[in-house]
């Protein structure tokens, strides 16, 4: 089975609403622990192959299934349930984050005491980029990656988060230092406006997130484009992000 190289466990939470919300966690590697979040309906082969990468790296990567599929990516069915998943989910929200940003936040907090490190590291990737800033405002999150954000949907020059998120986020940012983003220069789903948002929310003082444009056209900068080609643009990113895990969490 696809999943066999990972320990499976069911983590469970109220932080939604205050009703019981539970979803599978699949685990694999020692170390320092990274929370890999799944980019799209389902979990597909090309963000397993990151997890890989990254417990080859030395590092304990924790997966949450939050919805579609194991081992592939299904696009179109699994988007409308998303979309109906408002109690979790909120694609198309301005200056507000998803609820599942607190559940996320809640597993963060409990892998910390279960493996008992100082804190963690998050990646966030497309539907997900958004969350991965968001959970640096929390304190069990020491290190945060943000690849291809794209929430809201159908407005790229509006934030996935409150004003109030997006304090407590600089301020944390400048006790923990800066975190790192990642997008193909010419990509159309995660837009120059994007970046330039998040530049004017964090940046406008000093670096709190460092904004990385790639060459190419691509989405997928750790996935689906990925290139493991040594020297390319999406190696020297993997690359960087190790570092970058390693210094802060180690």
């Amino acid at each position: 089975m696809v999943m066999d190289s990972f320990e499976k466990s069911v983590f469970s939470t109220s932080a939604v609403d205050g009703k019981r919300l539970q979803h599978d966690v699949y685990t694999k590697g020692d170390g320092p622990v990274v929370l890999i979040i799944q980019e799209l309906p389902g979990i597909g082969m090309e963000t397993l192959a990151l997890a890989d990468r990254l417990a080859d790296a030395g590092f304990r990567v924790v997966l949450p299934h939050l919805f579609g599929p194991l081992g592939k990516i299904s696009f179109a069915g699994n988007l409308r349930r998303v979309f109906c998943m408002r109690r979790e989910f909120a694609l198309f929200s301005k200056h507000e984050a998803s609820p599942v940003v607190n559940w996320l936040a809640a597993l963060c907090n409990h892998v910390k005491d279960q493996y008992k490190v100082a804190g963690v590291g998050v990646i966030g990737m497309c539907l997900t980029g958004n969350f991965a800033i968001s959970l640096m405002a929390d304190p069990a999150v020491l290190a945060a990656v943000t690849s291809q954000p794209s929430l809201p949907l159908q407005s790229q020059k509006a934030l996935h988060m409150s004003p109030k998120d997006i304090e407590d986020i600089r301020q944390a940012l400048d006790e923990k230092g800066a975190m790192l983003a990642f997008r193909f220069a010419g990509d159309k789903i995660c837009r120059p406006a994007k970046f330039d948002a998040i530049e004017a929310a964090f940046n406008r003082d000093h670096d709190r997130i460092k904004l990385t444009h790639l060459e190419g056209k691509d989405h997928s900068v750790l996935t689906l484009d990925f290139n493991d080609e040594a020297g390319s643009p999406t190696d020297l990113a993997l690359q960087e992000i190790i570092g970058y895990f390693g210094a802060r969490l180690a």
